[in-house]
């Protein structure tokens, strides 16, 4: 569809003149007045106004803050045939893109045309992604510094609006969910729910009830029909965590519904049309997942459409402190404490740290902070973390949060306890045995 140029003169050869330039490449329309272009203003938004200051009843520069309140994402280009150094500053100040003096170059024009148009596009993808931050966090703080997260929210904004299945990948703590939402709040399904499960946290007895729903009777303690996280989707997005911590045999019912858009209650005799967004993630990488029957091949094939890896934290550091400052910036709002930022040794511990944890273990770590600084910035000694550890040596137990340091010595003591049995010591704790691998990974813990 070609782009929309609105081009206001009083000059009709001026007039002729633009419209024989630019209606090769766009859709061009007239206004011969101030008040002409006032009209204009309940009609559909042009890409760019091509605006001529000396108007017979009006002045251009005068009109230029109305055309940006009105159409807010139109760029203006200003022309003028008597043309000073003042009269394109003010031009710039109240908001145009540019400012040509009279008579123009063709070629110019065209270029300037072409970048205005762009440069529009590009700043209504901004603010749909500004929007979507807000939606998720309240917060527009650039926490996608790094190129290879910018990337990925470049593919999540041009996937969002569509039904694709997408398969989120990457180390426990990079931010899957937030991806996962980031994705929800920029799609047609926004106004619905976005429901979450961790497919490690829910015995494999009850998955399939949680997934599908059952009806009364289909099992002890199954006292009423009950709907599945399917149905409380419905019109919205699901997102399964952990997917390859799912049981095989749940993962081929899963398979079937994603094939057929349809959703069987445990213990049911008949079937719903389900109408849900599937968003899966998985900290395993699918391969290997595949590899050790964790994953079933077809059913990575049906919900990795769209990919989407999210690298560690130590691998994209230019995030780490646009990261930090936003979460300083949250957790020093809610303590109400007077913090407005880091000392540079702070700067310097957060920036050289590995953060195993990834980004949930930076977050704790900056809540810790704000909650023991007692200054008006966050220094190196109100830290947890200690310096980056030479590689190979043990981890401390400093690193980590209070509450990271009470699970990591469950899981040690529990290691003990069960004479490094992982599998048991993760049935003991409740978890999943991926689940725990990836915890003693990040906790540097020794069996």
């Amino acid at each position: 569809m070609k782009g929309k140029v609105l081009v206001v003169d009083d000059d009709p050869s001026i007039r002729e003149l633009l419209g024989a330039v630019l209606q090769r490449d766009y859709q061009v329309v007239e206004a011969e007045s101030g008040a002409a272009l006032q009209k204009s203003f309940t009609e559909s938004q042009p890409d760019v106004v091509v605006l001529d200051v000396k108007l017979q009843d009006a002045n251009g520069l005068e009109l230029l803050p109305q055309i940006k309140k009105r159409w807010p994402d139109t760029e203006v280009i200003v022309l003028t045939g008597q043309g000073t150094m003042e009269m394109a500053l003010e031009a710039g100040r109240l908001g145009a893109y540019n400012f040509l003096s009279k008579p123009f170059e063709n070629e110019k024009l065209l270029a300037d045309v072409k970048c205005a148009i762009e440069r529009k596009q590009q700043g209504q993808e901004n603010n749909a992604l500004r929007r979507a931050l807000e939606a998720m966090s309240g917060s527009n703080s650039p926490v996608f510094r790094s190129t290879v997260m910018q990337e990925v929210v470049r593919t999540i904004e041009r996937i969002a609006p569509s039904d694709v299945t997408v398969l989120i990948t990457g180390e426990s703590g990079t931010g899957k969910e937030v991806i996962a939402d980031l994705t929800h709040v920029m799609s047609t399904r926004s106004k619905g729910r976005i429901i979450k499960i961790n497919c490690a946290a829910l015995p494999r007895e009850l998955i399939e009830s949680e997934l599908f729903g059952s009806v009364k009777g289909a099992f002890t303690g199954a006292h009423s029909d009950r709907d599945g996280l399917f149905r409380q989707a419905e019109g919205g997005t699901l997102f399964l965590d952990e997917i390859s911590e799912m049981p095989i045999d749940t993962q081929s019912k899963l398979l079937r519904v994603l094939q057929d858009q349809e959703v069987r209650p445990v213990g049911g005799k008949t079937s719903y049309k389900t109408n849900c967004r599937l968003i899966a993630a998985t900290n395993r990488k699918p391969e290997e997942a595949i590899k050790d029957g964790k994953l079933r091949e077809d059913l990575y094939y049906r919900i990795s459409a769209i990919s989407v890896h999210l690298p560690a934290l130590r691998d994209r550091r230019e995030d780490i402190m646009p990261l930090a400052n936003s979460f300083l910036k949250r957790f020093a709002a809610q303590a109400n404490r007077p913090i407005s930022g880091f000392t540079q040794a702070a700067v310097d511990r957060l920036s050289a740290f590995d953060w195993p944890g990834n980004v949930r273990q930076l977050q704790n770590e900056i809540q810790r902070a704000v909650l023991l600084s007692e200054g008006d910035f966050v220094d190196a000694s109100d830290l947890s973390i200690t310096r980056a550890k030479p590689e190979g040596a043990e981890a401390q137990d400093t690193n980590f949060t209070l509450l990271e340091g009470v699970e990591r010595n469950a899981i040690i003591q529990m290691l003990k306890d069960t004479g490094g049995n992982k599998l048991e010591a993760a049935k003991r704790l409740g978890i999943g045995r991926q689940t725990l691998y990836n915890k003693i990974k990040a906790y540097g813990i020794e069996v």
